[in-house]
């Protein structure tokens, strides 16, 4: 069990049982009495509020009121808070955007240094700019979980990813290219990457990605994408 999973696990059972033992939590958790001692004061840090009772029938206690103060997020999970919010800000449809600001800015002040390091990194490669009134959007789906993940570890670690790609005639392939860059042309959302077979740039319709996969042992290098000059060509689009 891991750290996050073994904290949600200790904080899940206090909630439920309102007083436990280090000893019951150390059993629930399969963790040894040392660990789970350490567990405790992280989670007093998180914001926890967690009494203890020293003695025979004493133990550990949650605050009823109690809730986490510090933030767990992913850098991909503040990633796509931001991207969203900088969505609706493009197409005029955010109406608090000065409290989605603030709130986000909070978010961001929680993370360590190296996740705001890698979120930056992310922020750098968005681009957000207009659909072309020629698009066709009458085959729209949804867009698979396990993407950004994917593309998170693929972008920061500089990695080839590999994925499954349905064209607009319904045909699927399979792609390895290397993950520059990410396009958001409401309501669509766009992957752009380099495709060394092609020895040029596509872009990809995220709605149209399947079984995204980061592939270990591949390196490439940083590319400048070149939004500035041409955001995205109705006629170049990865159809």
């Amino acid at each position: 069990m891991n750290i996050r999973l073994r904290h949600d696990t200790i904080v899940r059972i206090l909630r439920r049982n309102g007083t436990s033992t280090i000893d019951a939590l150390a059993q629930s958790v399969g963790a040894s009495r040392r660990t789970v001692l350490r567990d405790i004061c992280a989670l007093r840090d998180q914001g926890f509020v967690i009494h203890s009772e020293t003695g025979r029938g004493g133990g550990v206690q949650l605050d009823p009121q109690s809730m986490q103060t510090t933030a767990r997020l992913s850098v991909a999970e503040v990633f796509a808070l931001l991207i969203s919010v900088a969505a609706m800000r493009a197409a005029q449809n955010l109406p608090f955007s000065d409290l989605a600001d603030a709130g986000l800015a909070k978010i961001e002040r929680s993370l360590p240094p190296d996740k705001v390091r890698d979120l930056r990194r992310f922020l750098d490669c968005l681009h957000i700019g207009q659909l072309s009134p020629q698009q066709d959007l009458s085959d729209l789906g949804p867009i698979t979980p396990a993407l950004l993940p994917a593309f998170e570890t693929a972008f920061l670690q500089q990695l080839h990813l590999r994925f499954l790609y349905r064209d607009a005639k319904g045909a699927e392939t399979l792609r390895e290219v290397e993950p520059q860059a990410m396009l958001i042309l409401s309501p669509l959302w766009y992957w752009v990457g380099w495709d060394p077979a092609r020895d040029d740039f596509r872009h990809f319709r995220m709605d149209r990605i399947s079984d995204p996969k980061a592939i270990e042992g591949t390196q490439f290098r940083r590319r400048h994408v070149p939004f500035a000059d041409d955001v995205c060509p109705y006629n170049n689009l990865t159809r």
